[in-house]
């Protein structure tokens, strides 16, 4: 069965950092696309980065600079290590997969999700 479950989440003050994880089991995550998504309280979900099997990577531009998408297909595992946090990033994050011949932010083109990684940018 196939399964993302995201990890990494929490409370972090502006100016901070976090890491999340996407841990993939029972497919292999180098044939599929790998997204990270987010959806604030009241908001439409929206791609934050991607990242193809071959290492390319998108992102969204209230992210780059900020953000990067790394993929270790050793761990079956994509990251997404967040610097600089703003209060606008609180959300929750998921990943999502895809076996896509193209990068896309857009999260219709994802049929693969996890259950989500509540992140929280207060002071």
């Amino acid at each position: 069965q196939l399964q993302l479950v995201e990890s990494g989440g929490g409370l972090v003050q502006p100016g901070g950092s976090l890491r999340l994880s996407c841990a993939a089991s029972g497919f292999t995550l180098d044939n599929y696309v790998i997204g990270w998504f987010r959806q604030a309280p009241g908001k439409e979900r929206e791609g934050v980065s991607c990242i193809s099997s071959g290492g390319s990577t998108n992102y969204a531009d209230s992210v780059k600079g900020r953000f990067t998408i790394s993929r270790d297909n050793a761990k079956n595992t994509v990251y997404l290590q967040m610097n600089s946090l703003k209060p606008e990033d609180t959300a929750v994050y998921y990943c999502a997969a895809a076996r896509l011949f193209f990068k896309s932010l857009s999260p219709t083109q994802y049929p693969y999700w996890g259950q989500g990684t509540q992140v929280t940018v207060s002071s």
